[in-house]
């Protein structure tokens, strides 16, 4: 826990500092919205090759998974309601991160055996700043924190929101997920992309319509929450720690939904059939912003306005406060809207975060076979994690994701040239 605390103090002060700098070296890029938008309109013509968009989706599938529903609440269970403001800050401050390490995934990308592209941090730490051991560890980083734990958390998560509402073993759900996740994973890299092409658009769409209509039937409580997020953020009596607390928690929730500068956003963009890494960048700009801004924010408001504080829980997961607070406002809907959404969100991040590991497989060696090991224990991990503890996992996975931001952050500075030149030979 105090080794957790001293890397999330450290990744909190890196992430910051790398996020000013490139918003001042790329003339503050995170806001140029109109070339973010001009990104996403470009469609690649060729069916047979991986488009921006589907790029874009993939990263979103990794994004927009239980950290949008079960790590908000626990943010705000835990820190207070004001971590949602430095959530917020998050999102502008990181963007820069995201974009550079999206560009660098594409300047470095590589083929595999089977002619698709592959990338990312590993990618760029061993050709770019040429330390081979380093890039090592990232790799090897990347395929525990997400095949073993992001993963888990994701078929947990599924498992106690389905179990809270109906009355089922947990290893019969594990059972289901890991077929299911078979199914499409086995169906190679492009079957991967594809899935996530279509189901990212259907659960987010199905996700803003439910939260919306329950904003609009609390519409006039909003301003004055709204207010109270912000003064919550710098309540120096918060959690008896002060306002630090509340500022690290909201950091850390920050990055650890939206990702920003973790480097999967990189691996995501690698596969792109596309020679313009600036467009890749501002596309994984637009995807934190819809993460954080729009996803996060619409289930912290529907926390909030719920008597979430009167919970007492044990061995907490975080998708218990988002159940209680839609069966608050829709009663039994509500507990079947959050199981969709998190069955929808975890396995789409299934899908992305099994990428994710695969990608760095391949970055040490890419024979098929190691492919399919890997797939196999992907599956036997999604079954035994439905009834592990989650505040193991949770600590698992937040250790983790520290270390690889702290590399991947430092890696981008060492870059910076590459990320600063990039850009300005784009054609956008």
């Amino acid at each position: 826990m105090i080794l957790n605390k001293i890397l999330w103090a450290v990744t909190t002060v890196l992430f910051i500092a790398s996020g000013i700098y490139f918003t001042i070296k790329l003339k503050g890029i995170q806001f140029n919205f109109r070339q973010m938008f001009s990104s996403l309109k470009n469609k690649n013509e060729d069916k047979n090759k991986i488009s921006p968009f589907e790029t874009l989706a993939m990263s979103l599938a990794g994004r927009i998974g239980v950290g949008s529903l079960a790590g908000v609440a626990l943010s705000i269970y835990i820190g207070g309601i004001g971590t949602i403001f430095w959530m917020w800050i998050t999102a502008f401050i990181c963007a820069p991160n995201a974009y550079g390490e999206s560009l660098l995934g594409v300047l470095y990308q590589k083929k595999d055996k089977d002619g698709l592209h592959v990338g990312g941090p590993a990618y760029y730490i061993r050709d770019g700043l040429k330390q081979n051991k380093l890039s090592i560890i990232y790799a090897i980083l990347i395929i525990i924190t997400y095949v073993f734990g992001f993963l888990s958390i994701q078929s947990n998560t599924i498992t106690k929101s389905i179990v809270d509402v109906i009355n089922i073993p947990p290893v019969i759900i594990g059972i289901i997920i890991s077929l299911i996740t078979a199914i499409i994973i086995f169906s190679g890299v492009k079957g991967i992309i594809k899935s996530t092409s279509k189901l990212v658009p259907i659960m987010s769409l199905i996700y803003l319509l439910i939260t919306t209509f329950i904003l609009i039937i609390n519409f006039n409580k909003l301003p004055r929450l709204l207010f109270n997020i912000v003064k919550e953020s710098f309540n120096f009596k918060a959690l008896g720690i002060g306002v630090l607390s509340t500022f690290i928690i909201g950091i850390q929730r920050g990055i650890f939904s939206n990702e920003a500068g973790i480097g999967t956003g990189a691996i995501a963009s690698a596969t792109a059939d596309t020679n313009n890494p600036k467009e890749q960048g501002l596309l994984q700009i637009l995807g934190v912003y819809f993460t954080t801004l729009i996803i996060c924010t619409m289930t912290a408001l529907v926390i909030m306005l719920s008597d979430y504080n009167s919970l007492n829980l044990l061995d907490i997961n975080g998708i218990e406060i988002t159940n209680y607070a839609f069966s608050y406002f829709i009663g039994n809907w509500g507990k079947v809207t959050v199981i969709i959404s998190i069955i929808l969100f975890a396995f789409s991040t299934i899908i992305a975060g099994y990428y994710y590991g695969e990608a760095n497989l391949k970055f040490f060696n890419n024979n098929k076979k190691y492919v399919i090991l890997l797939k196999i224990l992907t599956i036997l991990i999604l079954l035994f994690s439905s009834i592990i503890s989650a505040n193991f996992l949770w600590n698992f996975v937040d250790t983790f994701v520290a270390v690889l931001g702290i590399i991947n952050i430092i890696s981008l500075f060492l870059l910076k040239k590459d990320i600063i030149n990039g850009s300005k030979s784009s054609n956008l």
